[in-house]
């Protein structure tokens, strides 16, 4: 008796621990009980991981512009000391440079990536206005690496190209009065960490103060505030699988209370990878004239895979930090790219300008070692000193060859009129997600304009209920654990998915990357869900004296 109550005091121990982990760090927990290693590349392993976000496809054309471009800058380099003999060489020189490009086309026409940089050099002189040779000069020595970025918040044409790409897609044709600045940053991870430091650093979010989160929402906007370092309040504004995962009016109205600070959203949301509905943005866009204090942060990593998207950055720019990642589009997770833009009139420095008197003095004294005007130092630009700890602001930028990459990713958007690599990409994911619900034997109706698909969700309560009742679902849930499902799928089918929990899901349920395998392998994993939903039918009907029939499609 003794050791059984031991047993059961360990499951629950163990239960327990499963249950504080963020869903990235249990991921690793279903990745062993599927026969890997917890840090095993699920490229080389026997198992089907979807609970990545890591895409299995990636953008060839920029990659192949970036190497040309390399071997082109290296020619530059060498051309400063080729009379040392050792692999010295100096920094490209800007006289003749542009015709030296020239040449170098011509001698390498045909060549993958060639055309896409003559293209490259063509838009940027005769569509942005800029000059070919300042840009071509800022390239070479930026995919060289070798100097320090200047200006140290972002390279001055890359700014200038990064921000047109924002503009297309993160405003389209949507009215936008002003102008914006752009930090690059390592990724929209590294954007989030920064903003939460930085708003804490000047006062505009304290401990005990209160933000709301849009949830469903990435997980470390859950973790972070939940720190010691923050010790916020948070409202949760819930989006439902029952409402399209949109936001009600009821729950947006949870904004109109002073006490919050901050709203911060994901859009499209991640991980049910719905946009927001127009209505709603408005709604948003509303209250904020009837509350011009409230700060607004938008994640739209996803937003580029979605039809005509329209960000909360182009109604609201002045209350509005947006931050974008390049990691998911273009296949560039490796590449730690990200971009973090405000309006050049906003609300968070208004705010710090209303500051108390001591909060002010502070503030003075933290940043004025790296300007004379500590007092007129733009929130962004408090980013970049904060992330490298004030002191070394001098160090502070994204690696010069990252930006290159950048703003190769943008060029190749901005060039791209008909918007064939989107529709590419669309198709693809599109494609697997039609496979996974015809073997769950699901079928979804796809007129949804607000869905993009780079995720999807198997709510387990939403999709028992469609399939078999309200009856199963009760029993369901009151005689399985939580994470016993995403379990099970681990040891017995080698399916690794991500638990819905850890993102705030109202219901049990999995997040499954629609972006990361091959369409044969989404049918696998619908296939492995639909035979243990069969196993679950079959002991529900045992102890309930019920005949649901197993083979249902709905």
């Amino acid at each position: 008796m003794a050791k059984e109550k031991s047993g059961k005091q360990q499951g629950d121990m163990a239960r327990a621990g499963l249950a504080a982990l963020s869903p990235f760090e249990l991921k690793d927990e279903l990745i062993k009980a599927a026969g890997g290693g917890a840090v095993e590349r699920a490229a080389n392993a026997s198992m089907l991981n979807a609970g990545r976000g890591n895409p299995n496809f990636l953008a060839t054309i920029p990659r192949h512009g970036f190497w040309q471009l390399g071997l082109f800058a290296m020619r530059e380099s060498e051309r400063s000391f080729a009379f040392m003999p050792e692999g010295v060489g100096g920094f490209p020189r800007r006289e003749g440079l542009t015709e030296r490009f020239d040449l170098f086309l011509r001698e390498n026409r045909g060549v993958p990536g060639i055309d896409f940089l003559r293209g490259a050099v063509s838009y940027v002189r005769d569509q942005l206005g800029l000059s070919a040779g300042d840009f071509l000069y800022e390239m070479c020595e930026g995919v060289l690496a070798s100097n320090y970025p200047v200006p140290d918040r972002m390279l001055k044409l890359s700014e200038l190209i990064v921000g047109q790409y924002l503009r297309k897609e993160m405003i389209g044709n949507h009215p936008f009065v002003g102008e914006f600045d752009v930090f690059a940053v390592e990724g929209g991870t590294a954007a989030m960490t920064y903003i939460f430091n930085t708003m804490r650093e000047n006062y505009l979010i304290k401990p005990g103060d209160t933000i709301a989160l849009g949830m469903p929402i990435f997980t470390p906007y859950i973790e972070i505030p939940r720190l010691n370092d923050y010790q916020l309040n948070v409202v949760n504004l819930e989006a439902t699988v029952e409402s399209d995962w949109q936001y009600s009016k009821k729950e947006l109205d949870k904004l109109r209370d002073p006490k919050v600070k901050a709203f911060f959203l994901v859009n499209p949301s991640n991980p049910p990878s719905v946009k927001i509905s127009d209505e709603s943005l408005q709604y948003i866009a509303d209250v904020v004239k009837e509350r011009p204090d409230l700060i607004l942060l938008t994640d739209d990593v996803y937003g580029t895979f979605a039809d005509d998207f329209v960000s909360l950055f182009a109604l609201a720019p002045k209350n509005t930090i947006l931050v974008y990642s390049y990691s998911k589009y273009f296949g560039a997770t490796g590449w730690r790219l990200g971009a973090i833009a405000t309006h050049r009139d906003n609300v968070l420095d208004r705010l710090i300008a209303e500051l108390p008197k001591e909060a002010k003095q502070q503030l003075h004294k933290r940043y004025e070692s790296i300007t004379t005007e500590p007092e007129k130092l733009k929130f962004i630009d408090r980013l970049v000193a904060d992330s490298r700890t004030v002191a070394l602001n001098h160090t502070a930028g994204l690696s010069t060859p990252q930006q290159v990459q950048m703003v190769l990713f943008s060029l190749f958007s901005l060039m791209d009129t008909p918007d064939a690599y989107k529709n590419a990409l669309k198709r693809l994911i599109r494609k697997r997600k039609q496979a996974l619900y015809e073997e769950v034997g699901i079928s979804f109706d796809d007129d949804d304009p607000n869905k993009v698909d780079y995720y999807t969700i198997l709510d387990v309560e939403f999709l028992g209920e469609r399939m078999f009742g309200r009856e199963f679902v009760d029993w369901l849930l009151k005689n399985t654990e939580p994470s016993e499902l995403l379990f099970r799928l681990a040891r017995e089918a080698r399916v690794v998915l991500l638990p819905g929990r850890g993102f705030g899901t109202q219901h049990p349920s999995g997040r499954v990357s629609l972006a990361n395998l091959n369409e044969s392998d989404y049918r696998q994993i619908g296939r492995a869900m639909r035979k243990l939903i069969e196993e679950y039918v079959e002991r529900y009907n045992a102890a309930t004296g019920k005949k649901l029939d197993k083979t249902k499609v709905k």
